[in-house]
């Protein structure tokens, strides 16, 4: 089984989101996307998330319908910072036969060599690059040092070119907070959610 694995805070999900992990799965073959929902991201450390119970139940409305979407909440089930390293083990564990693509955008990928046991990372998953807008794949030359020149050529394989989307949560967020729109910009039971329950 080819599984992918999408971490974030998604608060909120909304189409970005939905288009990324789409053109990945459709891009690499995947027979799963896991949305993982993060508990205390260490490279997203606002200071107020919204609550798991909504953050929850909103991507439970925006992934309802998809046989291909799961929600992993493996996360949101730790005391601790949500370290990638260790939902990959986890998910090693559980999928014992499966190959882990870990779904990331290119903008992250220029941070990863500090992130937390960046050569395990790589040991565990096949780092899937989103790239944004078409762009050129950033030069790799400095994961050397992290991984195989096999698991190099199966990052350089694993790219996926994305449309550019200028939606994000943090604009979503501003917008909903100064009464404006967000039609459009997520799933309407999403956006219904968000009204109903005076979020942001």
């Amino acid at each position: 089984m080819r599984l992918g694995i999408f971490g974030g805070t998604f608060d909120p999900i909304h189409y970005g989101h939905l288009l990324l992990a789409e053109t990945a799965r459709e891009t690499l073959g995947l027979d799963r996307v896991l949305f993982i929902p993060a508990k205390i991201p260490p490279h997203k450390r606002r200071k107020h998330l919204t609550s798991e119970e909504h953050r929850v139940a909103m991507l439970r409305l925006a992934l309802r319908g998809n046989p291909f979407f799961s929600l992993e909440l493996y996360e949101l089930r730790q005391n601790e910072v949500s370290y990638t390293v260790y939902t990959l083990e986890y998910l090693r564990r559980k999928y014992p036969n499966g190959e882990l693509f870990l779904l990331m955008g290119e903008d992250m990928l220029r941070i990863f060599p500090d992130w937390y046991e960046p050569r395990r990372i790589c040991e565990l998953a096949t780092l899937a690059l989103i790239g944004r807008g078409g762009q050129e794949i950033l030069d790799l030359s400095f994961l050397n040092g992290l991984t195989t020149r096999e698991r190099l050529r199966q990052i350089r394989a694993s790219r996926v070119p994305m449309p550019a989307v200028a939606i994000s949560s943090t604009e979503i967020r501003k917008r909903v907070k100064a009464g404006k729109s967000v039609k459009y910009w997520l799933p309407e039971s999403v956006r219904k959610y968000i009204e109903k329950n005076d979020l942001y």
